[in-house]
């Protein structure tokens, strides 16, 4: 059952990014058809079920899952890294877009900023996060964003070491599997939103961040 969430119990809260505070999803998608574009397509769409599934795995392990599971063969650090920064090419040219942002949870940011200490947390580029929240002015409500090639697991385990806190002061909202896996990983509460498939085997869901 979609419930409205009970955040007053945390004192900090992480966000994922792509579909939680940003419509950037569809942009993801056609970063990884261009930048793929000369590998036979029936392996392009092959990797996208692959991503669609695992939103919250960064592009150096869905690259590297195209080659080395799709196409089986063989692919070096220096490749991945290359196709990585075509891939953030296009997504700095793209994202860089206020009309993007998700109103109802970038409201909520906004207006409990200073209720909570709040972070984000993704499975994107870190750098290139970094860069389109500041160009689109959020970057202000966060105490940190990071990113990959850091794995989303070890980005909450350093958030909640870095805390003289119980691990119950924290909660993840995020939209898939892998977000969910996070949060459990580091023992903390996950909410999921924006993916309706999340509201499933116990998880707490969002379906609003309107508390009245």
């Amino acid at each position: 059952m979609c419930i409205k969430p009970m955040l007053d119990n945390y004192k900090v809260i992480l966000w994922d990014f792509d579909g939680v505070l940003m419509n950037s999803n569809a942009v993801r998608d056609l970063g990884f058809e261009q930048v793929l574009s000369n590998y036979p397509k029936e392996q392009i769409n092959e990797l996208m079920l692959f991503h669609r599934k695992n939103g919250g795995l960064s592009r150096y392990v869905k690259f590297r899952y195209f080659f080395e599971n799709i196409r089986n063969e063989k692919v070096t650090e220096e490749q991945i890294n290359a196709l990585a920064q075509q891939f953030s090419s296009i997504m700095l040219q793209l994202l860089r877009d206020e009309k993007l942002l998700i109103e109802n949870s970038i409201n909520f940011v906004k207006n409990n900023c200073d209720k909570f200490e709040m972070h984000i947390v993704s499975g994107s580029d870190g750098k290139e996060l970094n860069i389109i929240c500041n160009a689109i002015g959020i970057a202000k409500y966060f105490k940190t964003i990071s990113g990959s090639p850091t794995p989303k697991k070890e980005l909450v385990k350093n958030i909640v070491i870095n805390h003289q806190l119980p691990a119950s002061d924290f909660c993840l909202i995020g939209d898939s599997i892998n977000d969910f896996e996070a949060a459990q990983a580091n023992d903390i509460f996950f909410y999921g939103y924006n993916n309706i498939d999340l509201n499933t085997h116990g998880r707490k869901y969002i379906d609003s961040f309107d508390l009245n």
